[in-house]
């Protein structure tokens, strides 16, 4: 029977201890007089994921190159992006703590929450292996990755036409449909006079990025160019 965090995480351990090492920061083990905290489970972590999210980075952006795979990989393994993780699927709740640090509100620090999470990925990979570990980043990889590469649209965009024509891009709201509470937007990104792309989204934002994204393609090199 799982526990109602292996419930919450999608994963069932065979060897529960490994999951309560994961759990175990330093200040619960020195209180419990006991060697077993999560810190050599974060070292390990940290490479599975750096390693999984590179592959999946790989194989669902095939038109993107080096420097952006990177950027994008940054963005997944920051502390604040795993932090965010570790709260979504409740793993602040969960974590074994001394009295210091729950007293001073480290089952919500950004530190505590992305060293734990790392320390879970860790536990994930010696109980099931590197595909039970990749499986687990992958899903949350799926809910993120969108967002990640359209952030970098704009700027993309921007560092090219700076490079190529010294200018920058401007963007123009092209309408706006829909009822407040669903409201679709359409934008226009020129350079100069020259329209460059245009893109819709559910905000101006997603719109400009989308916009982004579609001049991007039509300034592409051709195959085997630059």
């Amino acid at each position: 029977m799982t526990s109602p965090f292996e419930d919450a995480i999608g994963y069932r351990f065979k060897d529960a201890a490994l999951l309560k090492e994961a759990l175990s920061h330093r200040s619960y083990a020195s209180e419990s007089k006991t060697d077993l905290y999560n810190e050599r489970l974060e070292f390990l972590g940290d490479s599975i994921l750096s390693a999984a999210i590179a592959h999946y980075c790989y194989v669902n952006l095939p038109q993107e190159r080096e420097g952006t795979l990177s950027k994008i990989r940054s963005q997944f393994v920051s502390r604040a992006s795993l932090a965010e993780w570790a709260r979504e699927i409740g793993l602040g709740a969960h974590l074994l703590l001394g009295v210091g640090e729950e007293s001073s509100g480290g089952r919500n620090r950004q530190s505590v929450l992305a060293n734990a999470l790392e320390a879970l990925l860790g536990a994930i990979f010696l109980d099931g292996g590197y595909g039970a570990a990749a499986a687990f980043i992958d899903r949350w990889c799926q809910t993120r990755l969108e967002g990640f590469v359209e952030t970098d649209y704009k700027s993309r965009l921007q560092e090219l036409l700076q490079s190529r024509f010294k200018s920058t891009p401007s963007y123009e709201l092209l309408q706006s449909s829909g009822p407040d509470h669903d409201r679709t937007f359409s934008v226009l990104v020129h350079l100069n006079k020259r329209t460059l792309g245009q893109g819709t989204g559910k905000s101006k934002k997603e719109a400009e990025q989308a916009a982004a994204r579609d001049a991007l393609k039509s300034l592409a090199p051709p195959r085997g160019g630059e």
